[in-house]
Order: C-alpha cells, then sequence, then structure tokens
C-alpha cells in the first residue's frame, strides 16, 4: 500500500516535547509578568523611590526571556529528539523483525530485554506470533510433501504394473485388473481423505443440531461387520450429548476412531468401547479399545497427517493413508473442541472428544 510521505514519529514527538516545554516557559514568564511586573509602578522614582521602575525592569527581562526561550526551544528539539529515539527503539526493533519475517524468515526472535512495559509486551507477542506462524509453515510444508509421496506412490506403482504388462503381452489381465483396482482405489481414499482435512481446516460449513449418542450408533452399525470379522466387541453406550455443527463431518469423526479403535486392536477378542454423555456445557464422546501398550512419547504424534507408529501400520485392506486421526483433530478444532488422546496403561488408547453443548 502506498502512502504519502510525512514526518517521522520521532521527529513528531520530538517537536511535541519542544512546543510543551517552549508552552510551559512561556506560562512561566507570563507569571511572572502578571504576578510580579505589573506591580512595579511605572514612574520615574520605581518602587518607594529607590527600586528600578516598570520600564526598566521590562527592558531588562524582556531580552533574558527571548534567550530562555530560545534556549527552550533548542533544548527541546535535541532532548526530544534524544528521548524519542530512545523510547522508540524497541519499536524499531519490532519493525526490521516484521521486515525480516516478510522476507520469509521466520526463525528471526526479539527477545527484548528489560522489564514489562507496552513496547516488550507487543515484543513478547509478536515472538509468539513467529513462533506459532513458524511452526504451522513447517507443518504445511510437512503436509505437502508427505501428501506428494504418498499421491506419487500409488501412481508410481500403476506405472509399473503397465509397464509389466505392456513388455509381458501374456500376463494374466485379470490379475492386473484387481491390482490397478486396488492401487486407484487407495489413490482415491487418500485424496479424498485429503479434501476432507483442508474442509475441517476452513470450517465453511452449516451447522446444525447433531447427537453424537446418535452418530456413535450411526458409526458403530456401519463398522460392526468389520468388528465382527476381527472378533472385537463393539459397544457404544451412554446418553444423549448434544452439540452444533455438521452432522457430515461429525459422523466422520466418530467413523474414524471407531474404525481406528477397531483396527489397531487385539488380533482377536478385543474390544472397543464409544459412550457419550454430557457435562454441563460440554458433550464428551469417549472411544476407548484395547490392543498393544503405547509409548507416551508416540501418542502425541498420531494426529500429525500420516503419521504411523511402527507398531500401528497394518499391512491389510485397512492400511489407511495416515489421516484418520489428523481428520479427526481437524474436525474437533473446526467446532471449537478438544481432541484428548492418553495410553491405556493395560494397551490400547482412549480418544476424548470435547465438544460445545447446545440445548
Amino acid at each position: 500500500m502506498r502512502r504519502r510521505p510525512g514526518l517521522s514519529a520521532r521527529l513528531k514527538l520530538a517537536l511535541s516535547y519542544a512546543g510543551f516545554l517552549f508552552v510551559a516557559g512561556a506560562l512561566l514568564q507570563a507569571v511572572v509578568w502578571w504576578f510580579l511586573l505589573r506591580y512595579v509602578p511605572d514612574n520615574s522614582q520605581g518602587l518607594l523611590g529607590i527600586s528600578p521602575n516598570r520600564y526598566l525592569l521590562v527592558r531588562t527581562f524582556a531580552p533574558a526571556a527571548a534567550v530562555a526561550m530560545a534556549f527552550l526551544l533548542v533544548f527541546g528539539l535535541l532532548g526530544g529528539w534524544i528521548l524519542a529515539g530512545r523510547m522508540l527503539r524497541p519499536l524499531t526493533l519490532i519493525t526490521d523483525a516484521a521486515r525480516t519475517a516478510g522476507r520469509g524468515s521466520l526463525s528471526h526472535r526479539i527477545r527484548m530485554e528489560g522489564r514489562q512495559d507496552e513496547f516488550r509486551e507487543l515484543s513478547d507477542a509478536f515472538d509468539s506470533m513467529l513462533e506459532q506462524l513458524e511452526s504451522h509453515v513447517a507443518e504445511q510444508q510437512r503436509f505437502a510433501a508427505n501428501a506428494s509421496h504418498e499421491l506419487r506412490t500409488p501412481l508410481a506403482i500403476s506405472r509399473t504394473l503397465l509397464d509389466v504388462a505392456r513388455k509381458d503381452p501374456g500376463q494374466d489381465r485379470g490379475e492386473l485388473i484387481e491390482r490397478l483396482y486396488a492401487v486407484n482405489t487407495r489413490a482415491i481414499d487418500l485424496t479424498e481423505a485429503l479434501l476432507l482435512l483442508s474442509r475441517g481446516d476452513r470450517g465453511n460449513f452449516t451447522r446444525e443440531g447433531v447427537d453424537l449418542s446418535l452418530v456413535a450408533e450411526e458409526a458403530a452399525e456401519t463398522l460392526l461387520p468389520l468388528a465382527e470379522e476381527r472378533r472385537i466387541i463393539l459397544e457404544v453406550t451412554g446418553g444423549a450429548a448434544r452439540t452444533s455443527g455438521s452432522a457430515e463431518l461429525l459422523l466422520r469423526m466418530v467413523t474414524n476412531l471407531v474404525q481406528n479403535a477397531v483396527v489397531h486392536n487385539l488380533p482377536a477378542g478385543g474390544t472397543v468401547t464409544v459412550r457419550t454423555e454430557a457435562y454441563g456445557d460440554t458433550s464428551v464422546l469417549r472411544v476407548e479399545n484395547t490392543g498393544r501398550v503405547l509409548p507416551p512419547d508416540l501418542v502425541p504424534t498420531l494426529t500429525e497427517p500420516f503419521r504411523r507408529g511402527t507398531e500401528r501400520v497394518r499391512t491389510d485392506e485397512h492400511a489407511g493413508v495416515g489421516l484418520g486421526l489428523a481428520i479427526v483433530h481437524s474436525i474437533v478444532r473446526a467446532h471449537d473442541g478438544t481432541l484428548d488422546l492418553a495410553p491405556r496403561p493395560a494397551g490400547g488408547l482412549v480418544a476424548t472428544v470435547r465438544l460445545p453443548a447446545v440445548p
């Protein structure tokens, strides 16, 4: 944005200081004149016949007053310029840091020293903003790199299969079609997951009243065949837990949590418990499953896109694309809620979603 050139803040402050000092001096001289000189008799004998008269005092006082006023003006300008520079130095540091960040360097920090004041509060807020922005940009870069890699993998596999089929016309076309179908299905799932994640991040959806207990029952009914196939007991308990949001996104959130709990479970004989309840102004959805013991340092990273713990990677048809909990986290955040993940001491995971409740 182009602006017309103007006076700097430092010069404005210096002029303000000088003007204030000049006016104060003028008022002081006016007070001296009003309360002192005006009572001196204006005659040839002066006061009691021995003091100078008003004419002589004015002629003596006026040049000295003019010199004093000129000194106050110069002193005010120089002193104001120096004081304004010292006062505005923190603002200069913040401006330099903003220009550095504008050139793409987000690692720079001001870290202004000294006691707390308005400028240092602004500096700390700016440092905090830069830290969050740097973390967000780094996360987006990792996400873009991982997404590109994940999307490139099925395309590379498809190209390899087609190259082999072209070089070997006698290859079984039925097997080739099945393998290409599986690879294509995975690419479509990944693309839909990326679009859903982007939609959740934007938060541009219509809100309506949603009962999490009904959503949990619908998700459990959909995933019941998968649970029975893996010989896992899937149970939904609790009461009504109403919130406001997108019914489609909330269903995907619960479905991802339940599917994650079913897939990452014991080989057989495991359990998945889905419970909904309301606590005052908060609606709570809790999904708990059995499984292997998870390292505590692994759990906080599970919501990162494409993050798969070594022991959580599945090689079957439900391998996933590494976006399940990332999508859950994005949907929860778009609905002004929180997602807490905690490992169970006996193995498995407890995922707790807290959303604002509505009557």
